[in-house]
């Protein structure tokens, strides 16, 4: 009996020293390529939340490892890091937070973060929507992103072009819930496709 004893403290021991060795790489690797978050709020209607939340909210998986260069695609889906400024200039709060993990840090809770999508990338010329600047260059270094809600979202429009640098993650798919799960392709709505390029590109014929 003793004997059998101490061979199930050794398991328990080896199990537990496993376990606390094992969580930390598992949550590494995780936060390193891919988490999953809840969006709330209806700033991405109709791509995102089409039905409020008569029938939950939707659970997307955010792709770190794809954007960890920085590099963003025009009608890409991504989370962003929430300037100070961009919650200050209207008063309002930040909306359409994922908050399983989350997706841009809101001045208020630096834990959470916004997702929109990707408008125009550094050197496009715009068409802003109420920005203080009724056509802009985006800056180098920066893109532009809005919510697909016009109207019901904090986006670029209320605080401007924002740093790659606070780009968090891609959404890829939709995983909850079951009937709403789909890959998520790049998509740009026409009306709100760049003018031109500062090399002297259009963008009109971009898929």
């Amino acid at each position: 009996m003793a004997q059998q004893a101490g061979a199930g403290r050794r398991y328990i021991r080896a199990f537990v020293s496993g376990f606390f060795v094992a969580v930390p790489v598992t949550v590494t690797v995780l936060d390193r390529f891919a988490y999953v978050a809840r969006v709330e709020g209806a700033s991405m209607q109709p791509s995102l939340n089409p039905e409020g939340n008569v029938t939950g909210s939707d659970v997307v998986l955010l792709n770190r490892w794809s954007v960890r260069n920085y590099q963003v695609r025009r009608g890409d889906i991504v989370s962003v890091l929430a300037t100070k400024r961009a919650e200050v200039s209207r008063g309002k709060r930040i909306d359409a937070y994922p908050t399983v993990h989350t997706v841009a840090r809101s001045p208020k809770n630096p834990q959470q973060k916004i997702i929109k999508r990707v408008i125009a990338l550094e050197g496009d010329f715009i068409k802003t929507l109420g920005y203080k600047n009724r056509y802009l260059r985006v800056p180098d270094g920066h893109f532009w992103i809005e919510g697909d809600h016009h109207g019901h979202s904090l986006d670029s429009n209320s605080f401007g072009p924002v740093s790659l640098g606070l780009v968090h993650g891609r959404a890829s798919h939709i995983i909850w819930p079951p009937n709403r799960w789909q890959r998520i392709e790049p998509s740009l709505p026409p009306e709100r496709k760049p003018l031109l390029n500062w090399h002297g590109d259009t963008t009109e014929e971009e898929d």
